[in-house]
């Protein structure tokens, strides 16, 4: 009775969160659809894919789809290459003020970025950087969520490991690359995720520093679809369905590893 009523929890848990995407994708598919309408039609008449043929004639989707994915790439990537860096610095690395240091950097979480708007914007604007894509990415090149996330990550791996390598003539770097990094793969691949998605959704910052429709990115394009006095649903709902399917796909791929990572803390 337990186990059933166990797995009852978990479907409808699974159907709340399902309900809104699959909302979205009806509004997508129905003429004239609306997310106003209450209660919702699950069985529209006159179904088609219309809308998202106007998706692509309104807007240089392609572009803009294609601006968001490379950056979220270029940002994750730089993400994973700086914060691992750091988080083994923090984690194996005897300096003086290490602790007080990593405190510093983890009081960085409680800053909203928007206190750091305006600085940031004078920063780009000192370098002549506004409206470029690099504007776009510089804010995201270091996180110190993922620097806090792989320094614990480090500190499960045994030292014993680090140990057996120096007496093989390794140094800190060949340490790192090919011990360190390998063990940590499912935090890495955790953090690439969550880091994605922060770019993949960031919808502020892009919103600040570009202003021409080339350098447009995803959340900036889904917003030009809401007219001033009228907005098509179904088109800004065929955005958003589109928007959703990398995120998918990237969970897909890394899925295995977010469960070995969530399992290693549980055993920790």
């Amino acid at each position: 009775m337990r186990k059933a009523l166990s797995y009852l929890l978990v479907v409808g848990g699974a159907l709340v969160m399902l309900f809104p995407f699959a909302w979205a994708v009806i509004t997508s598919i129905t003429p004239g659809g609306s997310v106003l309408a209450s209660p919702p039609d699950f069985t529209p008449e006159g179904a088609n894919l219309g809308a998202y043929g106007k998706l692509l004639e309104v807007t240089p989707f392609w572009r803009i789809l294609l601006n968001s994915a490379w950056i979220g790439a270029a940002s994750t990537i730089l993400q994973l290459v700086t914060s691992a860096m750091a988080a083994y610095a923090f984690a194996r690395l005897p300096f003086p003020g290490r602790g007080a240091l990593f405190a510093v950097y983890l009081a960085t979480l409680m800053v909203p970025l928007q206190v750091l708007i305006v600085p940031l914007f004078i920063e780009m604007r000192t370098f002549n950087l506004i409206d470029t894509y690099f504007a776009v990415l510089a804010p995201t090149i270091a996180s110190a969520f993922g620097v806090f996330l792989l320094r614990q990550a480090i500190a499960q791996v045994p030292k014993e490991f680090d140990e057996a390598a120096v007496l093989d003539g390794a140094g800190h770097f060949r340490i790192f690359a090919l011990i360190v990094v390998p063990l940590i793969r499912p935090a890495l691949a955790t953090f690439a995720i969550f880091g994605f998605m922060a770019s993949w959704n960031s919808y502020l910052w892009p919103l600040v520093i570009i202003k021409s429709p080339e350098f447009m990115t995803l959340p900036l394009g889904l917003a030009e679809l809401h007219g001033r006095f009228t907005t098509e649903w179904n088109v800004v709902m065929a955005g958003s369905v589109v928007s959703v399917v990398p995120i998918l796909i990237l969970y897909l791929f890394a899925q295995k590893h977010v469960i070995a990572s969530v399992a290693q803390s549980g055993l920790k």
